[in-house]
């Protein structure tokens, strides 16, 4: 297997690639739409949401966790999670700013 060379490109290149790489999987994708719906809630009721085991709910969690799209607080013996607000922002920003450099061709597509 090649190595990626991430050094070649740039912070910000790399930093889209994790998060492409966490957005990369649809648990992970239900996972923050239920989020968004229910705005906290602990593992277990995750669980119940998205039709994945426990342990892998969990894998998935700290992945988004990894790139900092949710945040988690321990209550007791659970950890309560919920979208991080900041992060959040900073993310739609940076995609945003990927989407908004396409221009369209007059005449189509230049290939």
């Amino acid at each position: 297997m090649g190595l990626t060379k991430s050094e070649n490109f740039t912070a910000q290149q790399n930093e889209l690639a994790q998060i492409a790489k966490a957005l990369g999987h649809p648990a992970r994708v239900a996972i923050l739409q239920h989020l968004l719906k229910v705005k906290s809630c602990i593992c277990g009721a995750i669980v119940d949401e998205v039709p994945l085991s426990q342990p892998t709910i969990s894998r998935h969690l700290k992945e988004l966790k990894a790139v900092g799209l949710i945040k988690g607080s321990i209550e007791g013996t659970s950890i309560n999670y919920c979208i991080d607000g900041e992060r959040w922002a900073e993310v739609q920003n940076l995609l945003n700013g990927l989407f908004a450099r396409y221009e369209p061709f007059e005449e189509g597509c230049a290939c």
